[in-house]
């Protein structure tokens, strides 16, 4: 059994500014974009397409730019209408105080969504390739976020059997051993689902395919989590035994697989 280091959030203090280790995962994650982009344009169809429609670095940065835009308000809107719409609709100034916490992944996906709808209308781009540019750029972002709820020791895991060997006890959660929940997840959503999404896309499938790709396999990847993360305790367990996660995941999954079959019979015209 382990115990939580209990690392202190704040990673540097310089008078009244704070700069919070979470802050510091964002941050990495946008670097970490910015990165893989980079290489991204190298793949297939991307470092072939000529004329109007070519990419460059500048779509890179564009995209990272409407992309956190997305992700703050959508995450933060997402968790208000998903997890707490009553309490919100009571104390709607509430949503704006973010300091106080509250992001919602799925959210902050749909916030992403919209903020590629907008950029591929405004750049003249087939939204299936600017959605299947961005997909494996994400999972190691998500990584980052779920280091930084490590850090935090938040978002811990379920109780689980006192012999497990990697069980921990969190400050706030009792003093019984816990899943490290946020470790899975860093594993599962950002490590494993990155090196499937990167491999796959290097492939150059279909258009639509490789998006299509990263909302299953993330559904998945997070259902599986959810079994080991204690649910919110505001909500609890739902209609079946499932977290509000795992309910939020099942529309992804089977919209990724309908969307994964459903590209696989479309003829995409070359782009030149």
């Amino acid at each position: 059994m382990l115990i939580h280091p209990q690392i202190d959030p704040v990673a540097l203090q310089i008078g009244p500014v704070a700069i919070h280790w979470y802050g510091l995962t964002y941050l990495a994650a946008f670097a970490l974009f910015m990165f893989l982009g980079k290489l991204r344009l190298r793949h297939a169809p991307f470092s072939t397409i000529e004329g109007p429609g070519a990419w460059s670095f500048r779509d890179v940065e564009d995209i990272l730019f409407l992309g956190v835009m997305g992700v703050v308000l959508g995450g933060r809107i997402g968790y208000c209408l998903f997890y707490k719409p009553a309490y919100y609709l009571s104390h709607p100034l509430e949503v704006f105080a973010v300091w106080q916490g509250g992001m919602s992944f799925h959210g902050g996906m749909l916030g992403v969504i919209v903020a590629m709808v907008w950029y591929a209308l405004s750049r003249k781009k087939p939204f299936w390739q600017v959605a299947d540019f961005v997909a494996p750029c994400v999972p190691t972002g998500l990584a980052a976020g779920r280091v930084g709820n490590f850090i935090n020791g938040e978002l811990w895991g379920r109780l689980c059997d006192p012999d497990l060997p990697w069980g921990m006890v969190f400050r706030g959660a009792g003093d019984l051993p816990r899943h490290p929940s946020q470790v899975y997840q860093f594993l599962l959503e950002g490590i494993l689902l990155f090196v499937l999404l990167w491999w796959y896309a290097g492939k150059a499938p279909k258009q639509g395919r490789v998006a299509a790709a990263f909302l299953f396999g993330y559904g998945v990847m997070r259902f599986i989590a959810e079994f080991f993360r204690e649910p919110d305790a505001f909500l609890g367990l739902l209609s079946l035994g499932m977290s509000m996660g795992q309910w939020l995941c099942v529309p992804m999954i089977v919209g990724g697989a309908l969307l994964w079959w459903w590209m696989g019979t479309r003829t995409t015209a070359k782009v030149t």
